[in-house]
């Protein structure tokens, strides 16, 4: 009975919680749907589907497409690279320094805490020295730099659960290094190497404040500080502002529901040593 009422209790949790997290989301949906007149009176659904504010995001009025490919570019490169560097990492603190496994990935720990508003200034001054100002390295770096621990933490967990007779066996069969790396590891280390890259990906997609100070020229904005940069002539054009956030937020919301199962049994996996 007793584990019954707790079940009950669980789902009944959960549902609350999922309309919680969906309500926004609704909201965002329903309003991006409405004419500019009902956005401005405040109603909550829709009288009719309006689909004008869609065709105003793609219209020559805005830059929207290419701050989609300006996005993809940037995101897409630093979690390929972030994943590469902290599988890396992840290999050397298990397999080669083992014994600085521990003080290296404190240091890492502690990077992670720094604010990253902290950052904004010295990354901005530095990045202008160099010239990489409205370039797409000049945001890609940092965001490699910002993402680096969680790849690290969360690949350490799968590469040290890798049982090293592998790496025995392999060499006792006359593979070298880099063949035991890409036949033998990499694919037992794919779910967790998949999770990080899709995790570094979601959070660059949506990374707002290191895109708007690095990539101010509009031709080199990313998603999220172009949608906040849209302009109106007499008014904020939240129609528009609220269809372009349904298509940037659309394609995420897919991609985790349709991958939700191999993220967490990557993350649990690697959470758990075997």
């Amino acid at each position: 009975m007793m584990a019954r009422a707790g079940r009950i209790a669980i789902g009944a949790a959960a549902t609350v919680a999922g309309i919680v997290m969906l309500a926004p989301f609704a909201l965002q949906l329903s309003t991006s749907l409405m004419p500019s007149g009902e956005i401005a009176a405040g109603r909550l659904l829709p009288s009719a589907l309006h689909l004008g504010h869609y065709r105003a995001v793609f219209s020559a009025q805005y830059s929207f497409p290419r701050y989609l490919a300006n996005s993809l570019v940037i995101a897409g490169a630093a979690a390929l690279i972030t994943v590469l560097l902290g599988s890396a990492a992840a290999y050397a603190l298990t397999r080669v320094a083992r014994r600085y496994a521990l003080p290296v990935l404190m240091i890492v720990l502690v990077s992670a805490m720094v604010p990253q508003i902290a950052a904004v200034s010295p990354l901005f001054l530095l990045l202008r020295a160099l010239g990489l100002l409205n370039t797409y390295p000049g945001l890609i770096i940092p965001y490699i730099g910002v993402n680096l621990p969680l790849a690290i933490w969360v690949l350490y967990g799968f590469f040290r659960q890798l049982p090293p007779e592998l790496e025995e066996a392999a060499a006792i069969d006359g593979a070298g290094f880099g063949d035991t790396i890409r036949h033998v590891y990499l694919p037992l280390a794919a779910p967790g190497v998949f999770t990080t890259a899709i995790l570094v990906f979601i959070f660059c997609w949506n990374e707002f404040l290191l895109a708007l100070t690095i990539n101010t020229a509009d031709a080199m904005r990313t998603v999220t500080v172009g949608i906040a940069m849209f302009p109106g002539q007499y008014e904020m054009p939240w129609g528009v502002i609220f269809a372009a956030s349904v298509v940037v937020t659309l394609p995420l919301v897919v991609l985790v529901l349709v991958l939700q199962r191999r993220i967490v049994s990557g993350l649990i996996a690697g959470a758990v040593k075997g």
